[in-house]
């Protein structure tokens, strides 16, 4: 789709977007016809505590909600337990489809048939990969208790290393992830087309 070729009244468009996605959101944001969309990120951190994202989120939204003519929200579920969904009812804002990152880079569709491939996949996206020690192995302790590796991902058998922008630095930190997890590795691009989907569609609408 040529987005160029879209000529409508610019609305007043807020993204908040999880800090995980910074990086991504900014890229996409550079696209002709999303300049103008203003981003706010609430901290990455917080998908420890996923709990807390409905209330932060409600907060945001009510504190631009007289600025802008329309909020959107770059999250998926996030392990809320539908606690977002039921925010951006009230609140009146909207997100992109998908329950966590993973799928809504790929797509149900697509996500569905890696995940039915093999049950047992561990994912990382470029925002993983580029904190996989502070995260994963430092995170799940296992700088400093190696002894913990298969307990945690003895079910596991593969990572897939799902890629939004083409960098051959994240590809090879990726595949020795994976070689320190004792995982095979697989690569799939997933690009940032769904999110510049999802974006212009609310904008135009």
């Amino acid at each position: 789709m040529q987005y160029e070729d879209i000529y409508q009244r610019e609305l007043r468009t807020l993204l908040i977007a999880c800090g995980a996605l910074a990086n991504e959101a900014i890229a996409v944001l550079k696209q002709p016809g999303l300049t103008h969309i203003e981003l706010t990120c609430l901290p990455a951190k917080l998908h420890n505590t996923p709990q807390k994202i409905p209330d932060l989120l409600r907060t945001k939204i009510r504190e631009n909600k007289s600025k802008f003519d329309k909020i959107l929200v770059l999250y998926g579920d996030c392990g809320t337990g539908g606690g977002i969904d039921a925010v951006l009812q009230d609140e009146g804002a909207e997100r992109i489809a998908g329950a966590h990152c993973y799928e809504f880079y790929t797509g149900t569709q697509a996500f569905d048939e890696i995940a039915d491939e093999e049950p047992g996949t561990f994912y990382l996206t470029d925002f993983l990969v580029r904190h996989f020690d502070t995260l994963i192995w430092q995170g799940l302790k296992l700088d400093k208790h190696p002894q913990l590796l298969p307990q945690i991902f003895g079910n596991y058998k593969r990572l897939v290393y799902l890629a939004q922008l083409s960098d051959g630095r994240f590809v090879e930190e990726a595949k020795i992830a994976a070689e320190r997890l004792g995982l095979e590795f697989e690569y799939v691009f997933t690009g940032l087309h769904t999110v510049e989907d999802f974006l212009f569609e609310k904008v135009t609408t």
